[in-house]
Parts: C-alpha cells; sequence; structure tokens
C-alpha cells in the first residue's frame, strides 16, 4: 500500500554504534504534476537544523528503477546527521534522458525550496547516483542548464559522488562496446550530437563552479568499462582545477558496490564519508 504524500513517520532505527531515529516522508511531488515518477522520498533525523542535504538517484539503465530501492544509505546519512532525498524520475520510453536531467533539476529546486522543512540546509547540497543515476548525477553537476533552468547555482551543490556510471563520455562507450550494445546505447542517447551533450564531460570547464568529485567504480579485471569510464570523467575535471579523484572499490559488482553503501564496514563507504566531511569542512 502507498503511502500517501501526506503521511510522516518517524522510524527507530538500531545501529552497533549509533541509534537514531529518523522522519520519512514519502511520495512527495517536487513537480506540477500528478505523476508518481516526479516524486520523491525524504529521511530525516528528528532533530537539528541546519544540516547537509544529500539527493540520491537510482539506477536502472533509464528505463528501470524506483526510489524506494535505497537500501542502508538512508539509515547511515541519518545516523551521520545528513537529511537524504531519494528521487524518482521519468523513464524511458516517455522522456528523453535530457528529460530525466531536467526532472532531477527540478528535485533539486524542490529540495532547495524546502530542505529547512526538515531540518536542511538548503545551501549544502550533494548529489549522488548509482549507474544512470550515475550519469544523471554527472551531468546535473556539470550541465550548468540544468540548475541555472530552475533559477538555481551549482555554487550549491558542495559535492558529487556518481557511483559505477558507464556513460560519462557517451560516443567514448559506444565506440568500445560490441554493435549489440552500441545500438542500445544510441537508442537511448539519440544521435552524435545529443550522445556529447548527454556526456558529462563535455560540460566540464573552469569558472562554472563545478563541485568537488567522488567517482566510486568496481575493480574488477574482467568489467573495465566503469573505471575506464571514470578516469575518462576525472581528467577534465582535474584540468578545470575541480577536485576530482576516482576510487576503486576493491571486491564489488555493479550491483553490490551500491547495495552496500551505506554499510558501516565497507570501504566505498568510508571513502564516501570522508569526501563529504572534507567538502563540508571547505
Amino acid at each position: 500500500m502507498r503511502i500517501p504524500i501526506t503521511a510522516l513517520i518517524v522510524i527507530s532505527t538500531a545501529s552497533p554504534l549509533l541509534a537514531a531515529e529518523q522522519k520519512v516522508q514519502r511520495d512527495v511531488a517536487y513537480a506540477d504534476t500528478k505523476n508518481e515518477r516526479q516524486t520523491l522520498d525524504v529521511y530525516a533525523p528528528t532533530e537539528g537544523k541546519d544540516r547537509p542535504v544529500v539527493v540520491w538517484i537510482h539506477g536502472g539503465g533509464w528505463q528501470t528503477g524506483d526510489k524506494t530501492e535505497v537500501q542502508k544509505k538512508p539509515q547511515a546519512f541519518v545516523e551521520k546527521g545528513f537529511v537524504f532525498v531519494s528521487v524518482n524520475y521519468r523513464l524511458l520510453p516517455d522522456v528523453t534522458i535530457k528529460q530525466m536531467a531536467e526532472d532531477v533539476a527540478k528535485a533539486v529546486k524542490w529540495t532547495h525550496t524546502h530542505a529547512k522543512d526538515y531540518g536542511g540546509d538548503p545551501n549544502t547540497l550533494f548529489i549522488m547516483g548509482h549507474s544512470a543515476g550515475a550519469q544523471l548525477a554527472a551531468l546535473v553537476c556539470t550541465d550548468d542548464r540544468c540548475l541555472k533552468a530552475e533559477g538555481l547555482s551549482l555554487a550549491l551543490i558542495k559535492g558529487c559522488v556518481p557511483v559505477d556510471g558507464d556513460t560519462y563520455d557517451v560516443p567514448m562507450q559506444i565506440q568500445a562496446v560490441e554493435k549489440k550494445r552500441a545500438d542500445r546505447f544510441k537508442e537511448k542517447f539519440g544521435d552524435a550530437d545529443s550522445q556529447k551533450d548527454l556526456s558529462p564531460v563535455t560540460h566540464v570547464a573552469k569558472g562554472k563552479k563545478i563541485p568537488p568529485f567522488l567517482i566510486l567504480h568496481i575493480d574488477d579485471p574482467a568489467h573495465q568499462e566503469t573505471k575506464i569510464q571514470s578516469q575518462r570523467l576525472v581528467k577534465p575535471l582535474q584540468e578545470a582545477g575541480v577536485s576530482a579523484k576516482a576510487y576503486a572499490a576493491e571486491g564489488k559488482t555493479h550491483d553490490s558496490i551500491n547495495a552496500d553503501l551505506g554499510l558501516p564496514d565497507d570501504k566505498p563507504t568510508k571513502a564516501l564519508f570522508e569526501f563529504v566531511d572534507e567538502a563540508l569542512k571547505k
């Protein structure tokens, strides 16, 4: 049964390190529609204010996935004193990937506008996502047209964490894979101009207030695509003077790097929180 938009519930989460309570509000509309794909869920500490806010974008190949697929991430972030916002967005074939990025930007605008209602700081936002969500996160954090269309600046974003994406440079990926997969990418990303425009690397430039990046990827000799794409994005970011690094997660798969994010002993999780802590100090 779906929880009504107006429902606000308090969940007690037990942890060996910390017991925390979180307020959860589900299915909040961030656009002027009644489309369930344009809704988000908010997980927030029961007390406090001016807390940093994470906007999370699920994966699913731009065709599937849901904001409820967050595993331990809300609990982990709330226990660290963050507000965690998980976003749905419209999917193929109903919309284009560009429109998905526009949906994410609208969700960021809603988060900026309403952050204080949940104890968050509207000017301290982090954008993160896995797989297709990693591409969308990186795109919104490099192509400043997305947020500008919502009256926002990239300066609000204090950090970006794409997780195991393979399309930071779409034309490069299309050239690297076998024809069947290349054709699927072309179907999703459109013609050559569209492929380039939807590639985060295209939009990296100095002076745009692009936030620091931590790019998490698996470290599997048999599956090198996300490693290659992560390094491809790191290089222009660093050349543009943006703090950026790629973190190779040993022993992880494309699914487990996401599912394990938030677990106490998870190394990518530790790297993520170290990155966030450093970004907040700045």
